[in-house]
């Protein structure tokens, strides 16, 4: 009885080994499937870009380039005015990112701590049922109000952007905000400070890891976009550069050196930036779902 009782443990142990070990397989199997399918074409990305011409038209987007050319990058560097596109992109996002960090801060500060008002809680419900609108629906309206009010420029898209980010970003705030002990104001409070002191001294340092959060997203979101500056901004010459670069496909022609090298040119420092923050990524989730 008693070797009896002695082995059935053991038999269930080797059983939970041999799962676990199918569900790290399964898992591995899975992020290496992801991870092609971004490594992959990023390899025919950066493969195609450093080709001459004459490479790029071989029907192999696999090989590598032999030898190695920067004239794709010369050429669309001077064809879409690569400087001007980038400023008017990094100061659109500059103000993205910026405005979406304190607005949303800000506003989700309020809503947490006059959560027994309606007010504070209706709004926030009234946030996040702006989530569920997607700018295609709004696009006709939003163009001719920014057209009457003259902000048919990057600051247009700029303050758009931050507006149509307002209710994921407060969604974020507010969860992280619930778990900072209120008793850190009060204890602050009763040395005289005001509530704008409090929130700019005490909580708005304690949200670094979720402003990183927030701000990478927002970073992504407006660096990337498309479809809201081609409809905001009136005058060519001043669009971002995925707008751009789709002005200027036509010209590319059959010269894909050209095409992708400018596709990377565009992408690079969003993955530069993301690479860099992705830490701060994690840890402002993580934090925010932990506390």
């Amino acid at each position: 009885m008693s070797t009896a009782t002695a082995t059935k443990p053991a038999k269930a142990t080797t059983r939970g080994k041999v799962g676990q070990e199918r569900t790290n397989w399964t898992a591995t199997g899975l992020l290496i499937l992801a991870a092609l399918t971004v490594l992959v074409p990023l390899y025919v990305t950066v493969s195609m870009a450093f080709k001459t011409t004459e490479q790029s038209t071989d029907l192999n987007a696999f090989s590598l380039p032999n030898p190695f050319s920067t004239t794709g990058f010369t050429e669309a560097w001077a064809l879409t005015n690569f400087p001007r596109a980038f400023l008017v992109s990094t100061l659109v996002t500059v103000i993205a990112v910026a405005g979406s960090i304190i607005f949303s801060a800000m506003a989700s500060y309020a809503i947490v701590r006059n959560w027994d008002r309606k007010v504070f809680r209706y709004s926030f419900f009234y946030l996040l049922a702006a989530m569920f609108i997607p700018f295609p629906v709004v696009a006709l309206p939003q163009v001719r109000l920014t057209g009457i009010l003259g902000l048919d420029n990057y600051f247009g898209v700029a303050l758009l952007t931050i507006v149509f980010g307002l209710a994921f970003n407060c969604l974020l705030f507010t969860t992280f905000l619930r778990s900072i002990p209120l008793e850190l104001e009060e204890s602050m409070r009763m040395d005289g400070a005001s509530t704008w002191q409090t929130f700019w001294q005490l909580i708005f340092p304690l949200l670094a890891p979720m402003a990183a959060t927030v701000g990478i997203f927002s970073f992504l979101g407006s660096w990337n976009d498309f479809m809201m500056p081609s409809l905001i901004i009136s005058q060519p010459e001043w669009q971002t550069i995925p707008v751009v670069n789709s002005i200027f496909q036509t010209q590319f022609s059959n010269n894909y050196n050209v095409s992708f090298a400018s596709y990377l040119m565009a992408m690079a420092p969003a993955i530069i930036v993301y690479l860099f923050s992705q830490r701060w990524v994690m840890s402002g989730l993580t934090q925010g779902a932990i506390k």
